[in-house]
């Protein structure tokens, strides 16, 4: 499989306005790519898309494939796509957790689609999927938390709730929706550190969406940029600049981060310590 994303002129407007503008996009298998831009550019809406919670426009909504299948083409869902979602895990910022069910019941949910419907409404999982939901949670250092309300929880160990959920639903690709917007420092850490180990440790294929440039470049190897619904920038992260930043989020370079002259030049040798607040 040459691509495990591929995304062939998608369009998509709301009323009048049109906020995806023949969007093109390749993403390899194993990729671990940061999709940046500034509030509006069209991300969350690019990632609602090729998990099949959105549609292009009609007759020009371009093609979507996922791992090799046809998931949308000119705004029509493939018949089948309840089955192509249960290889997409899907995180979102908040979390989008049931807060009254344990922690072990919120991971166990991401086997729904790959269940019977009657056995998933009746929550009928079987010894195995219970074994696998612990794994995951083991996984992610919330082993402890398995029995938990998940309402209990802080928001970073929430957010890792979530991932433990893609991981046993054993996505192939995880789109991850702004997953550290609303988080601290440090649980944005863990966070993505996570991201990261599935990605190195699974090969799985992860699309994340950050306003924090910081973290694109610590923890991805790859950035796809949008602005005002187009993509302006697909390619390694090194390439990213503080003239290209400035550019891409023009009056929103107070919440961008920006990188010292020396990093600019050697991105291999980033050292995040060094990535600095620019001014407001």
């Amino acid at each position: 499989m040459t691509h495990a994303i591929r995304v062939q002129n998608l369009n998509k407007t709301f009323g009048t306005r049109q906020v995806l503008h023949d969007l093109a996009l390749d993403v390899a298998p194993g990729s671990m790519v940061a999709l940046i831009g500034a509030s509006g550019s069209g991300k969350s809406t690019l990632l609602r898309h090729l998990a099949g919670l959105a549609t292009g426009d009609r007759q020009v909504g371009g093609e979507i494939q996922m791992l090799g299948q046809q998931m949308q083409k000119d705004g029509v869902l493939n018949r089948n796509v309840r089955r192509l979602r249960s290889d997409i895990g899907y995180i979102f910022q908040q979390f989008n957790l049931v807060g009254r069910l344990s922690v072990l019941k919120n991971v166990l949910l991401g086997r729904l689609g790959r269940m019977s419907r009657v056995r998933g409404a009746l929550g009928m999982f079987n010894k195995e999927e219970v074994n696998n939901a612990l794994q995951a949670l083991e996984r992610v250092g919330l082993l402890e938390y398995a029995y938990r309300r998940a309402s209990t929880l802080s928001g970073g160990q929430q957010q890792r709730v979530a991932i433990a959920r893609a991981l046993c639903q054993k996505a192939e690709i995880i789109l991850a929706d702004e997953p550290i917007a609303s988080l601290d420092p440090e649980s944005a850490r863990k966070v993505m550190e996570t991201l990261a180990d599935i990605n190195k440790r699974d090969g799985k294929t992860v699309i994340v969406t950050l306003h924090q440039v910081d973290y694109a470049v610590r923890y991805c190897r790859h950035a796809v940029a949008l602005k005002g619904g187009k993509k302006y920038f697909d390619g390694p992260i090194g390439g990213l600049s503080n003239d290209f930043l400035s550019d891409l989020y023009g009056s929103e370079i107070g919440t961008a981060l920006l990188f010292g002259e020396q990093d600019v030049k050697k991105p291999e040798a980033r050292d995040p310590a060094r990535l600095v607040l620019a001014a407001a």
